[in-house]
């Protein structure tokens, strides 16, 4: 098949606006396309050679493109760069320097859908000392084989930049009516998320129609596109929208991973967006390994970092994971994470997502318990249909260090939607998020010991704030971020040891060590939330529950110009969480 007839379509598709217009002109293209090659036109159709999911990028430097086009037309490359600054587009630039060469080789061959496809291809797995010299050498002879126009269309696909207007959604409306009928398009997509590929879906609906499509089933090392949550601004609304009981689940502030774990313990890791994110994460695919050994299966979960206290941290900290290719060992160390498992999709041969979500679960418990990796955790869960439990589950939730909760279906039509956003799944955060408008001042009344780099050491300590009605210090936050090596190693030094819990301390947390409430240091932290397991004003804002400081780190300031009845009064704290709610509201 002709490039050519791509570029007649794409064309086409950017003279209009119009969706149906845009799909009448996708339909025509791939009636045209033979079979064999409509997967090609698909992925060449959406930028792309291949799903994402297989990590085969396009895009090349400016160099390499500039180079190309001065190769392929005889003109300096900075003439070429002058005008790409007048167009603003690499396409354009290629179009008009390539129509100033008029004589064509006598060696010219048309191009073919299979050639740019396969050009490509050899372009964006070049790699290695001479890669630059050789990506540039294939984009020169797709340059000079193409015409102006065809070289316009090829350019803008390596600089990522196509353009066309055209979303997954508009190609498969497409492929509904050119191989089946409008009736048959949620069968379609069903299978497209499935497996993440709409070139395969394409091949399949054009050789075997929506039998061979409704054969697509999941497979390791094929990502299923995601199920997404609504959202609610309350309590009773969530209970409204279930109609009844519903599982509670905490929503960790994490990145959402898809393992597929295979029978000899190969372990692929998928990002919701179906990136291969496997070569970052090395201590999750062998806590996976481990925990899910001899078992073929499919694991969604959320990766959470974990502070050195054994606490989660704010997700941020993963994103120094992302796309390091040095010193990942080094980063392992600094950003420890977890895997905590929340569904399972796919078990030794069996496909679970159309299982109602508490068989899913049982499902899931049974393998994670099973394995019993250290790595690999269940993810918190409640079944209830009462409201003043699921306040009192989600005040557990931030307390934990996380965003709010999950709320899922539990009856029969409680099936894992692939790709959809429904009310199957609601997404319940604290309503609100401010920064705590100063540092604060807390006594030290507590330890907890150190495991791994901390081992023999401090690994935490439990703080408080001085409440001065009764003379006694109430917990508000375990403090394990903010202390470089040294000062790490020598905290021992500076405390007091107490046989047992100290008579002016009040705390529902058991420490390895109590300490003699004397010694007061500066603590940032995110935000002052309500919780179940800090003493800090209990019951002054709800029944039940005290004040915790979200995220604490220590500054570096030891404040020895204070005696710990100097310190920060739960008043103060009280005040602080207040103004954050006036902040925010």
């Amino acid at each position: 098949m002709r490039y050519a007839r791509l570029v007649d379509t794409y064309e086409s598709l950017e003279a209009t606006t119009k969706r149906l217009e845009m799909t009448d002109h996708l339909v025509d293209l791939f009636k045209e396309t033979p079979p064999d090659i409509l997967d090609k036109v698909v992925y060449l159709t959406q930028g792309k050679l291949y799903p994402d999911f297989m990590g085969v990028e396009l895009g090349v430097g400016e160099k390499v493109a500039v180079r190309a086009i001065a190769n392929a037309s005889g003109h300096p490359e900075s003439e070429i760069v002058r005008l790409w600054k007048e167009t603003g587009d690499l396409g354009t630039t290629g179009e008009r320097v390539l129509e100033r060469k008029r004589q064509q080789s006598l060696f010219t061959q048309p191009l073919t859908v299979e050639a740019v496809h396969s050009g490509l291809d050899t372009l964006a797995r070049a790699s290695g000392r001479d890669s630059l010299d050789a990506k540039i050498k294939i984009l020169s002879r797709l340059l000079h084989d193409a015409t102006p126009r065809e070289a316009r269309y090829i350019l803008r696909t390596v600089d990522g930049k196509l353009r066309l207007g055209i979303a997954d959604m508009t190609i498969l409306d497409a492929l509904s009516l050119a191989f089946a009928s409008k009736e048959d398009r949620p069968t379609i997509e069903a299978a497209y998320n499935r497996c993440s590929d709409l070139g395969m879906v394409a091949v399949y609906l054009a050789h075997g129609g929506l039998e061979a499509v409704r054969d697509i089933h999941l497979k390791l090392g094929v990502p299923l596109r995601a199920m997404l949550a609504e959202r609610v601004q309350s309590m009773e609304e969530i209970f409204e929208k279930m109609g009844g009981p519903c599982l509670l689940e905490y929503k960790y502030d994490g990145l959402r991973l898809q393992a597929h774990v295979f029978g000899d313990g190969r372990v692929r890791l998928y990002s919701r967006h179906l990136e291969d994110l496997t070569d970052q994460f090395p201590d999750v695919v062998k806590s996976l390994r481990r925990s899910i050994k001899g078992h073929e299966a499919i694991v969604e979960g959320e990766c959470v970092p974990v502070g050195p206290d054994g606490e989660m941290r704010p997700f941020q900290e993963i994103s120094h994971r992302r796309g390091r290719k040095y010193n990942l060992q080094k980063a392992m160390e600094e950003v420890p994470v977890v895997f905590f498992a929340f569904d399972i999709l796919y078990l030794d041969g069996e496909e679970l997502m159309d299982r109602p979500l508490p068989v899913r679960r049982k499902r899931l418990e049974s393998l994670i318990r099973e394995g019993g990796g250290e790595g690999v955790r269940l993810s918190t869960a409640l079944e209830t249909g009462d409201i003043k439990k699921a306040e009192e589950f989600f005040q557990e939730s931030i307390a934990a260090g996380c965003e709010g909760i999950m709320a899922k279906s539990i009856g029969e039509d409680s099936v894992y939607r692939a790709g959809a956003r429904g009310w199957q799944w609601i997404k319940y955060k604290r309503d609100y998020k401010a920064e705590m408008s100063d540092t604060v001042d807390l006594v030290a009344v507590g330890a907890f010991a150190g495991r791994g780099r901390r081992g023999g050491a401090y690994g935490a300590l439990l703080m408080a704030a001085y409440n001065p009605e009764e003379d006694v210090f109430e917990t508000v936050c375990k403090l394990g971020t903010g202390f470089d090596d040294e000062t790490l190693f020598s905290l021992r030094e500076r405390f007091t040891e107490h046989p047992t819990i100290h008579p002016r301390v009040k705390s529902e947390m058991e420490a390895d060590y109590w300490l003699v409430p004397e010694v007061v240091m500066e603590v940032a932290g995110a935000e002052i939330t309500l919780s179940p397991i800090h003493t800090c004003a209990r019951d002054v804002i709800r029944k039940g529950s005290g004040l915790a400081i979200r995220f604490p780190r220590f500054t570096g300031r030891w404040r020895d110009d204070k005696s710990p009845e100097e310190a920060t009064t739960t008043k103060e704290l009280v005040e602080m969480y207040r103004q954050q709610l006036k902040k925010v509201g």
